[in-house]
């Protein structure tokens, strides 16, 4: 049974427990608080920082971005939770805060069904796994990654952007798939990992592609796979999972804005009116495009109902690869 480590589960609850127990002052009026469940320069604040001055210009308000990373993005679901439910405060987070979360974890600091307010989607994006110099050059593919890892256990150091993200439950689902042991590293967002990634301390790690491929432009890194049901348009020399036997492994990473629960609807519908507004100016898909990512947009209850559909999609799946976190 693949089960997150006591050490990681402790610290997520502990810190969303904290953040969750610390009040959130109101933002100062005229201004819309955008908290981001990561740090700088990873997906999530790529996305934040984005949307800040198109989605300023749609309101009529000044947004400020407020990272509020760890803990798999449950300590900016804590601050959120804390935070006035007066339209003052957003979250950009990744999507598994209200999706995989319920499911894997026994006990959350926040209920995703009352404490979220969905507003709409963000963006999208397809994960990889890439290498680093930890691993031989002549480790080519995917199974070439495998076998390396059967024959070198003590080197089966495996980064992700933090416990229970996606990325995480991506290199569950596929070493309990292949029956490889590994070492599950643990960071505070993608840029620590890559990082480290680099620096040869990991041999591998799973993050959205968009924070990998420009060190795989210059062999610094190699990806071996992504996560789309097709190849990426920005790696296409990259084949996917799905054709290197692995079709179980088809999973997009998506990020949305949320309310804090409890906010009017009429509030929530305004925000997002402004959202999709600000996800269709070119500076942003811009932006977006040089991460790897695609803007999306969609009404609440759109939102309210892909999350549904994710729930119920989500808990099977990490059952039948006896994930979980107690």
């Amino acid at each position: 049974m693949t089960e997150l480590t006591r050490r990681d589960l402790l610290q997520g609850l502990a810190g969303a427990a904290l953040a969750a127990a610390q009040p959130l002052q109101a933002a100062p009026d005229g201004v819309l608080r955008l908290l981001c469940s990561g740090p700088a320069g990873s997906i999530p604040d790529i996305v934040a920082r984005a949307l800040s001055e198109p989605l300023a210009l749609a309101l009529g308000r000044r947004v400020i971005v407020d990272n509020r990373p760890g803990a798999a993005g449950q300590l900016s679901v804590g601050a959120l939770k804390a935070a006035p439910a007066d339209g003052s405060t957003l979250l950009v987070a990744q999507g598994a805060i209200a999706t995989v979360y319920p499911a894997l974890y026994t006990h959350l600091a926040y209920d995703p069904d009352v404490d979220l307010k969905p507003v709409s989607l963000a963006s999208e994006m397809p994960l990889a796994l890439a290498v680093g110099p930890a691993v031989p050059s002549a480790v080519a593919t995917l199974a070439d990654f495998i076998a390396w890892l059967r024959g070198h256990p003590a080197a089966a150091n495996i980064g992700s952007p933090g416990a229970g993200t996606l990325p995480h439950l991506l290199e569950a689902m596929l070493f309990s798939e292949v029956g490889v042991a590994w070492q599950h590293v643990t960071y505070s967002g993608g840029p620590p990992a890559v990082n480290d990634l680099l620096g040869g301390q990991i041999a591998a790690l799973v993050l959205p592609e968009g924070l990998l491929r420009q060190h795989h432009a210059t062999g610094r890194l190699r990806v071996l796979a992504t996560s789309g049901a097709a190849r990426s348009a920005y790696l296409p020399e990259v084949p996917t999972f799905a054709e290197q036997g692995h079709p179980g492994l088809v999973v997009k990473e998506w990020f949305a804005v949320f309310a804090p629960g409890g906010t009017p609807s009429n509030a929530v519908a305004g925000l997002a009116a402004a959202l999709q507004t600000a996800l269709g100016r070119p500076e942003i898909e811009a932006v977006f495009s040089k991460a790897g990512m695609t803007p999306l947009s969609c009404s609440p209850a759109a939102l309210t109902a892909r999350i549904g559909a994710e729930q119920r999609y989500w808990k099977p799946v990490l059952q039948a690869h006896g994930i979980r976190a107690d």
